[in-house]
């Protein structure tokens, strides 16, 4: 049934301007035409992420997006971290922890948030 279909993640926040700003410069995603004065949309590879206002912002204590980075991971990090993103530390059996990256094996994660406490993830799955 939906197989076939195109998802996209879809993110609350509480202020739209200040999430733009997040969304766009810091993590350097484009805004899409189709976005309007309640609701912003990201292209991210060949999805979209839907930022829109919620009063339920941040609430969620889970992953609310994740990008498969693959070995980028590093670079990326220090690109975010050079733009002022702190990074999530959490203890996990079997994982080490070093400079904002979880590793277990060769897989490696790192969890940052919004603004707004959307918890946002990368890896390096692909």
């Amino acid at each position: 049934m939906l197989k076939d279909k195109d998802s996209a993640a879809i993110v609350g926040v509480k202020d739209l301007d200040h999430a733009k700003a997040f969304y766009g410069e810091t993590l350097g995603l484009k805004l899409e035409p189709k976005s309007g004065d309640d609701v912003a949309m990201y292209k991210t590879g060949g999805t979209v992420i839907c930022v829109y206002v919620s009063e339920f912002a941040g609430t969620n204590k889970a992953n609310a997006v994740v990008w498969g980075v693959g070995d980028e991971i590093e670079s990326i990090v220090a690109a975010l971290a050079g733009k002022g993103v702190t990074f999530e530390h959490y203890d996990m059996e079997g994982a080490t922890y070093e400079n904002g990256v979880h590793q277990m094996g060769d897989f490696r994660m790192v969890w940052f948030k919004d603004p707004d406490g959307n918890i946002l993830l990368l890896n390096s799955g692909d």
